[in-house]
């Protein structure tokens, strides 16, 4: 892949690219970018050629470095090239330009075809995320394929005087979210756990079984309990066996298992939360509380403790209506439809 400037750079005449050209033997991608081959161009030609047409200091970025890195899983419908504020590229079918001040200090020294660096395309993907639920899950891809660290992130985060959403993304970095490697971890824990009180829990906690590595999502170790997520994409129905294997070799140490999914954890979490606080209030703990006047955590968890180890707070819970969710009504009639949607007749 060759630009114009190099040709005529190393002695060549335009006479020479027109005949070439002409033979075939080179093609025109954009206007002063060449393959110097024939046949189909390959992936990385194609990316190449995007960087060479947008000119000096253009690097791949967006969903495009995330390919590069790993970070997406297949290639992205649209080549995302960023260039530093001080030019303008014409923008082509197929690609999509982004002006950065932060071009030069983004860019990885040494990766080609030029990329942003890992960190700095996590936060990217993170800015232009259309919901929050996909921001998360690309620093949780990042962090849970081990591409990069909450440090290394926390810091392109603090080099940027700008970026969506701030706030969820200091928390998401922050020591206390350490182990949250999916989008589904990360509602249980802001939907399930710390509205209802139920903290304590160690996150991708290890075990060694038979001589293999085994994950537990979240172990609240004190009390022998853990709770395992389950997504639809990441726990087929073919892998279901390990996944009893696994709580039944947990269950044989004294470890109850529960599992939820992404209708527990996002349309009903205060359901699951109330499940999840009798059986560790069973085993001692003492700190369920109810987030709000219609939670069955009140109602089932918080009246099988002693009022005598019970904040003053907790002790004379009020009446209570039918269970109600944490999440926004919106999110919940949509869930539930899916779910109650009838089938497409033949």
């Amino acid at each position: 892949m060759v630009t114009r400037a190099q040709i005529l750079g190393v002695g060549l005449t335009k006479d020479i690219i027109a005949s070439r050209l002409g033979r075939g033997r080179w093609q025109l991608l954009y206007p002063g970018v060449y393959a110097a081959f024939s046949g189909e161009l390959s992936r990385d030609a194609v990316l190449w050629a995007v960087v060479l047409s947008a000119g000096p200091g253009a690097m791949l970025s967006h969903q495009t470095a995330a390919e590069l890195w790993q970070l997406a899983d297949g290639p992205s419908a649209v080549i995302h090239v960023t260039v530093p504020d001080d030019r303008r590229v014409t923008r082509r079918a197929g690609m999509a330009v982004h002006v950065s001040g932060r071009a030069r200090a983004s860019v990885h020294p040494s990766r080609n075809p030029p990329r942003t660096r890992l960190e700095e395309t996590v936060i990217d993907l993170w800015d232009g995320a259309q919901s929050l639920d996909n921001a998360v899950g690309w620093v949780t891809s990042a962090l849970g394929r081990r591409l990069t660290t909450q440090d290394k992130l926390r810091e392109a985060m603090q080099a940027r005087g700008r970026v969506r959403r701030r706030k969820q993304l200091a928390e998401l970095l922050s020591p206390d979210a350490a182990g949250i490697h999916s989008v589904l971890e990360y509602r249980y824990v802001h939907n399930v756990e710390r509205p209802h009180g139920l903290s304590g829990a160690k996150r991708q906690v290890r075990v060694r079984r038979n001589g293999r590595n085994e994950y537990r999502d979240q172990l609240y170790e004190e009390y022998g309990v853990a709770v395992e997520l389950d997504g639809r994409a990441a726990h087929p129905g073919d892998t279901r066996w390990k996944d009893i294997r696994r709580d039944n070799a947990a269950a044989a140490l004294g470890i109850a298992t529960l599992r939820y999914g992404w209708f527990e954890v996002t349309v009903t979490p205060c359901i699951a939360a109330a499940e999840l606080a009798d059986v560790v209030t069973a085993r001692g703990y003492v700190g369920a509380r109810p987030c709000s006047a219609g939670c069955p955590v009140a109602r089932r968890s918080i009246a099988r403790t002693s009022a005598a180890t019970q904040p003053a707070s907790l002790r004379k819970p009020s009446q209570q209506a039918a269970a109600t969710c944490r999440v926004p009504p919106r999110a919940a009639r949509r869930a539930t439809q899916r779910r109650t949607r009838p089938a497409a007749r033949a």
